[in-house]
């Protein structure tokens, strides 16, 4: 090369990271003026940051399960043929693909609202409004104020992803899936109490659930977040008061020159971790990973409930346990489900032993003493309870199913035992071969062949008779039920008359019935089955050792402290997001109530009574149907003969959240003041007077943390049901992954 080209592309090197530097600093660089749009298929379709490194707008999802759908989001552009890097997304992949007719707005309002058929959506969340937006090379899209400060950044908001410069900050989350059709399966949480800890998505993020932390730990008075250097690659977790730090990795040179992009992500298979692109060659380098290693079943949640992970030294294999088959034969990580509903009892179960398997689980028995393998595998065959038994170092202890977690040890773990119990595996397997019985005389033979002739002979004239006499008593009542048609009576009075059903209305109460039985999550109460005999009809449910909510909130004994609240509040949401979004198809509960919550052995929250229950169908959003559910707790909807949606269970639980923060019931006339009396009028009143210490006054809790609670039960208590948010989006709030914004006042209270 020349000296006339090396100044040339140093010239241009540097240029490039003058642009770099001077666009990531002055707002009114690359400006997006209100007004502008931008759409799926047309142009414009995104917004690129100045020299191009990212772009924010729409994107087209590839999964075949999106059916070519498009995406909202911020990707880093790919270079000399590599593919596009998706960042941020606003939409998630629980979302349903947007369609071409999409668009994307900042409005003349100073809003950033993305429309579709179905509703409008604002982005970004900011009682502020906006003058002017901006994406920077940094990757994060910024509203600015008149007076150019920032009123809302992406930064802020992080998906699965944290760019160079970037912080997770100090309780909030990244959630993996997010730019993928992949749900999300788990979650980085850096908590308040300092550790950086990695959980499966689908949990209470609990010591048991976690499959790394960092060990780390705020002192007095600092709080903790993650930050990733934009210059050296360093991952620190940090405070931004004191130059206490813990680094997670240190800074390193790589190959090659020119610009670096660093990426922290939380991968859709649970592992965490540190990614560099080079601009120039679009190399990208993996520097680091947690947990640590390649092993993907040290990843809980990696397999579904009830079965096995295995490992090959390539990826992972899930595979059901013996007694299991798989949920869904084509996506083993699913998990599976036993293939008897109930163990036998009368010793015709049989224990499958299996060596150095382990899996996390709470189990309901841990003997107290030593006992040999033996008694351990026999302790939970003779148990109708237990459908596993894992016996370590001399110490047994009993299993209920779901098991969690299951997995082969690693090199360095305990030996362990397992035992599980299949059912009447001892019936199908071959028979042995018996010993040959001495000879018997022909004499005797003649005598036995005699006695088993004679028998068959009585036998079978006694059945035929037995045959005979059914026959002709069935056609006497068939003659006799004819008969009572031709005359149109029954034999019953008018109130208790049969009723004649069509086969449509059959055929769709079947559909109810069915879907119902077949919710199974862990926040539901399970329906095991039902008697019908004559007139009785009784439904049978999963025994719930600890009662109701109700007895729990407005009970003499005592109080759930504030950590229980929370946790209670989401395992209540996380059920009727089932329900609603999760489920073959929609269903209402339409009785949310605390009376209503059953409590498990565990103090796990469990949704109950589906008895007034409303089944949509796959292409439906809402339905017309006669006012169900309990006074005190009925949107406001149900009296003004419209549609009914999803939205209605989501009013109740508002009103359950209320309670649930404050442990007294929405209506009580035995308070002290009478602005007390009706909860969710007096909710609204301490919010808006910055004073939701009242609604808790009986214990010390972070009056922020109350505050976000009590705004997240008044926007579910809108009158408006449009106004209220998904149970989605009530999760994620509580969560504390998404911002929860002012709610405007209930303009009224059903009672």
């Amino acid at each position: 090369m020349t000296g006339a080209n090396v100044a040339a592309a140093t010239t241009a090197l540097l240029l490039l990271i003058t642009t770099i530097s001077s666009s990531s600093q002055d707002p009114r660089h690359n400006q997006i003026p209100l007004g502008s749009a931008l759409y799926p298929t047309t142009q414009p379709t995104s917004w690129l940051s100045p020299s191009g490194l990212f772009a924010f707008g729409f994107y087209q999802q590839q999964q075949a399960n999106n059916n070519g759908g498009f995406a909202l989001g911020i990707w880093l552009v790919g270079r000399n043929g590599s593919k596009n890097t998706v960042v941020w997304t606003a939409t998630t992949s629980d979302d349903p693909p947007l369609t071409p007719n999409a668009r994307l707005e900042l409005t003349k309002q100073g809003k950033l609202v993305l429309e579709t058929q179905e509703s409008n959506n604002l982005i970004a969340n900011t009682s502020e409004t906006a003058y002017s937006a901006s994406m920077l090379d940094s990757g994060n899209l910024i509203l600015y104020h008149q007076n150019s400060t920032i009123i809302w950044q992406s930064f802020d908001h992080p998906t699965d992803t944290i760019l160079g410069g970037q912080s997770l900050p100090y309780e909030a989350q990244l959630l993996s899936g997010y730019s993928s059709s992949s749900r999300k399966r788990f979650i980085l949480a850096m908590q308040s109490d300092g550790n950086l800890v990695l959980y499966p998505g689908d949990t209470a993020n609990t010591p048991i659930d976690a499959y790394w932390a960092s060990g780390t730990f705020n002192p007095p008075g600092l709080k903790y977040h993650l930050y990733l250097d934009a210059n050296d690659s360093s991952l620190l977790i940090k405070d931004n008061t004191s130059s206490i730090q813990r680094v997670l990795y240190s800074g390193s040179s790589l190959p090659g020159r020119g610009s670096k992009i660093y990426r922290a992500t939380l991968d859709t298979d649970g592992f965490f971790r540190l990614n560099a692109h080079d601009i120039n060659n679009a190399n990208l380098y993996t520097l680091s990973g947690w947990p640590q290693g390649n092993n993907s079943c040290l990843v809980k949640g990696i397999c579904g409930h009830n079965s096995i992970c295995k490992f090959d030294a390539r990826k992972p294999h899930c595979t059901c346990l013996p007694g299991y088959d798989y949920i869904d034969p084509n996506q083993h990580s699913l998990g599976c489900r036993r293939n008897i509903s109930q163990p036998n009892c009368a010793g015709k179960d049989y224990m499958v032993p299996m060596q150095n398997l382990v899996w996390a689980n709470r189990p309901y028995y841990a003997a107290a003493k030593k006992l040999q393998k033996e008694e351990c595998a026999s302790s939970c065959l003779v148990d109708c309870k237990c459908w596993a038994a894992l016996y370590t170092n001399g110490l047994c202890i009993r299993q209920e199913p779901p098991l969690r977690y299951a997995r082969f040890t690693v090199q360095d773990e305990q030996p362990s035992s397992a035992f599980l119990k299949v059912g009447n595996m001892k019936l199908n397997a071959p028979m042995p071969v018996p010993d040959q019985p001495p000879q018997k005389s022909s004499t005797s033979d003649k005598a036995i062949l005699r006695i088993v002739l004679v028998t068959s002979i009585f036998t079978l004239i006694f059945c035929s008779t037995i045959g005979i006499s059914c026959h002709l008593m069935s056609k006497i009542r068939v003659l006799k039920y004819k008969r009572l048609l031709e005359i149109r009576d029954l034999g019953l009075n008018e109130e208790v008359a049969l009723r004649r059903f069509s086969y449509s209305e059959l055929k769709r109460a079947t559909n109810e019935v069915r879907a119902i039985g077949k919710t199974h999550h862990r926040n539901l109460v399970r329906l095991l089955g039902f008697c019908a005999e004559g007139p009785k009809r009784l439904l049978v449910y999963e025994y719930m050792s600890n009662g109701s909510l109700g007895k729990l909130l407005f009970g003499d004994e005592r109080l759930p402290d504030w950590d229980e609240r929370v946790r209670i509040a989401l395992d209540i949401a996380r059920g009727i997001l089932y329900l609603h979004e999760e489920c073959e198809a929609p269903i209402i509960h339409c009785d949310i109530k605390p009376q209503n919550i059953l409590m498990d052995e565990f103090w796990t929250a469990k949704i109950s009574d589906f008895g007034l229950a409303k089944l949509l169908m796959p292409d439906q959003t809402r339905t017309f149907t006669g006012v169900r559910g309990t006074r005190g707790y009925l949107a406001p909807e149900w009296n003004k003969n419209t549609p009914i949606t999803v939205k209605a269970d989501i009013y109740s639980y508002g009103i359950v959240l209320l309670e649930t923060v404050c442990c007294r019931r929405n209506l009580d006339a035995n308070v002290s003041e009478p602005n007390e009396i009706l909860l969710s009028g007096w909710a609204y009143k301490c919010f808006v007077a910055g004073e939701v210490h009242k609604l808790v006054h009986w214990e010390e809790v972070d009056k922020n943390v109350v505050e976000n609670t009590v705004k997240v039960a008044l926007w579910c208590i809108q009158d408006e049901p449009v106004l209220r948010p998904s149970m989605k989006s009530v999760v994620l709030m509580l969560e504390g992954v998404t911002h929860v914004p002012m709610p405007p006042c209930p303009t009224s209270n059903s009672m």
